[in-house]
């Protein structure tokens, strides 16, 4: 085992892979949308997502060959807001630190993300890549980078 991340281009051939990680209860209790995806919108979502990578980039992390998580960037006035998930079972193992301090690197502008309060584990990423919490809202910590 070489524990090597790397990160790709996500394709729609992902598709199952990024619905079953987004409708994981977890991940949704950590979403601003909490409901559940359905495949038929969640297909139109992503592939309208890949026909516009100067507004939406998203990315498939792997480790040893494994599909572990996913991040995205939106495109903002002046950067881009980060978003991501980690497979259930990949959880705890450093993969969004792992995935994100590569991410971050193809960057020059400023960046942002938004965590809910009670999600400990991408507050405690996000803040050790350097993230600073700019105003909370509703229970939802605004970092940026």
């Amino acid at each position: 085992m070489t524990n090597r991340l790397s990160l790709r281009a996500a394709t729609l051939q992902d598709a199952k892979t990024l619905l079953a990680w987004r409708n994981d209860p977890q991940t949704r209790a950590a979403s601003h949308n909490t409901d559940e995806v359905r495949l038929e919108d969640h297909l139109a979502w992503l592939e309208s997502s890949l026909k516009k990578p100067e507004q939406r980039r998203l990315w498939i992390a792997e480790l040893d060959g494994k599909l572990v998580g996913t991040c995205r960037a939106d495109k903002e006035d002046d950067g881009w807001e980060l978003s991501w998930t980690v497979a259930p079972e990949a959880r705890g193992q450093g993969v969004a630190h792992k995935m994100l301090s590569q991410l971050i690197e193809t960057f020059q502008q400023p960046l942002t993300a938004q965590v809910k309060k009670d999600n400990m584990a991408s507050m405690k990423v996000a803040e050790r890549l350097g993230f600073v919490v700019e105003k909370e809202e509703n229970g939802v910590l605004f970092y940026c980078r």
